[in-house]
């Protein structure tokens, strides 16, 4: 009937959820090899984001051991600024993917293409942490026998085994929210700057690939945790290299998770 009228029809614009694709158990495997040839071709380019997440971690310990007060706000502004700096890594990814000239600037103001998406995501991630945080104070007021904790008794806490109770409480919440955040982050920011797409269709996607893959990106959550988890409990330097490593193998986990 609109034709007959020569009424104009509206496209449909909506943005359509990727499709999830199912990939082999160990392909985290690959991905960290195809990050490492990523890592060697963008050189001192990719160095470059290692050294922004270096100086990140030194500055948190630093605040930690002189101003510990402030080190929950700091790690907010750290959540906040995160998706833009991992951006800048897959940029890098996406350009050898593509045939382009590595290019730092470039990589830097990637996040120009989605600005909106990629600053609701890392509001959204920085609202988790500060959630998360506060759970931790009721759990340790709850299950604690000292006094209402400061962030140093709450460490303090964590590592003795004093107090069963709260270790065992804490690290099951503990547990949801990290896979809660892990589903809804696993190729959110690469799909975001890749395709351009609606923030929540993003990390419905992710969650989407996750519960499509749990076995694989179990094995990932565990790569990741052991090579960033190092790099920050034993030796910070090491970030130079495993935090552009696993910035770039997630651009390829999301190319082999999501189909093109």
């Amino acid at each position: 009937m609109n034709d007959i009228l020569n009424v104009p029809t509206t496209p449909n614009l909506e943005p359509s959820l990727p499709t999830a694709q199912e990939i082999a158990p160990l392909a985290a495997i690959g991905w960290l090899r195809s990050g490492w040839q990523d890592l060697l071709a963008t050189r001192g380019v990719g160095v470059f984001y290692g050294a922004l997440f270096t100086l990140m971690g030194y500055a948190i310990q630093g605040i930690y051991a002189t101003r510990w007060q402030l080190t929950m706000a700091l790690t907010a502004g750290f959540f906040l600024l995160g998706p833009f700096l991992c951006a800048g890594v897959y940029e890098l990814s996406r350009q050898r993917e593509r045939g382009e000239r590595v290019n730092l600037l470039s990589s830097l103001l990637c996040w120009r293409r989605n600005l909106p998406a990629l600053a609701f995501f890392a509001v959204i991630l920085t609202f988790v942490m500060i959630v998360w945080a506060r759970i931790s104070v009721v759990i340790f007021a709850l299950f604690s026998n000292t006094d209402f904790p400061t962030l140093q008794s709450l460490i303090g806490q964590i590592i003795s085994l004093d107090n069963l109770e709260f270790i065992g409480v804490w690290t099951a919440v503990g547990a949801v929210i990290a896979t809660l955040v892990f589903a809804i982050s696993v190729v959110t920011v690469p799909l975001l700057l890749d395709r351009q797409s609606d923030t929540l269709i993003a990390m419905f996607a992710s969650a989407r690939a996750l519960w499509q893959n749990l076995l694989a990106l179990y094995v990932w959550a565990v790569l990741i945790v052991l090579l960033i988890g190092f790099s920050l409990v034993y030796f910070l330097p090491a970030l130079l290299v495993t935090a552009p490593l696993v910035g770039h193998a997630t651009w390829h986990a999301y190319r082999a998770l999501l189909a093109q």
